[in-house]
């Protein structure tokens, strides 16, 4: 499988401070919690690798150094810090302060704790698949609430038989959740907000605009909020493995 057109580069958001997982983020920030042995953020990056991604940008702020020295065992991808230590600057925020080190193509985004066990194909590779640069600004994972583990909210998302996503109205319910693994341009960031943002303020513009899009992920989607939750995700990972 060629993956010559895929994205090349990725953004992984670390910088929380991962009060729901207290007090295991106490002194271990969310990234580096491990599930089956292994940290969180591995899971995200060896499935970056496997897509053919060849640098990940990583912000950091809660425990900096403790991520950092995790991710200079690593040997590919290659590895780029993006400093928040001075000042925590949200989703959308952090990445639009790496903007410079991500160019001007597509890049994966990824959540440091987004966990999943993958379907039949991987779910990167189908969402690099499904990627469309004349119709999107950006292509979300979604991941049905039904059957995820560990999810408890109300969804966020409705998916239209074209693709399109629909934000989920106030009171109401969904049946997606963002399963945090994206894949966005850079254009979305034109006229951002500065300083600390949401990413969710570009995507209901991009939803506006009609080029927001969603690909049903295919598998089992692990919601690692909780320290309940990391129980929940290994009896998963163990019966999926049996």
């Amino acid at each position: 499988m060629s993956t010559e057109h895929f994205p090349k580069r990725a953004m992984i958001l670390a910088a929380g401070l991962g009060k729901r997982m207290r007090p295991v983020t106490a002194t271990t920030p969310k990234p580096l919690v491990e599930v089956a042995g292994r940290a969180l953020i591995d899971y995200g990056l060896e499935r970056l690798e496997a897509a053919g991604v060849e640098e990940a940008v990583v912000n950091v702020h809660y425990l900096a150094d403790l991520v950092e020295v995790h991710l200079t065992r690593r040997p590919s991808p290659k590895i780029v810090i993006s400093d928040e230590r001075a000042a925590l600057l949200d989703t959308g925020g952090g990445i639009a302060k790496a903007l410079p080190h991500l160019g001007e193509q597509p890049f994966f985004l990824l959540n440091a704790d987004t966990f999943w066990i993958e379907g039949a194909r991987p779910n990167l590779i189908r969402l690099a698949e499904a990627w469309d640069p004349d119709r999107m600004d950006g292509l979300l994972m979604l991941a049905p609430t039904v059957t995820s583990v560990g999810y408890d909210g109300s969804g966020d998302f409705d998916l239209a038989t074209d693709g399109h996503i629909i934000r989920r109205q106030e009171r109401l319910v969904a049946p997606f959740a963002y399963a945090g693994a994206a894949i966005l341009a850079p254009r979305m960031f034109e006229n951002a907000p500065d300083g600390a943002f949401s990413l969710n303020t570009l995507f209901d513009r991009a939803i506006s605009d009609g080029r927001m899009y969603g690909v049903r992920m295919d598998g089992l989607w692990l919601h690692v909020g909780t320290p309940r939750a990391i129980k929940d995700a290994e009896a998963a990972i163990a019966e999926s493995a049996a």
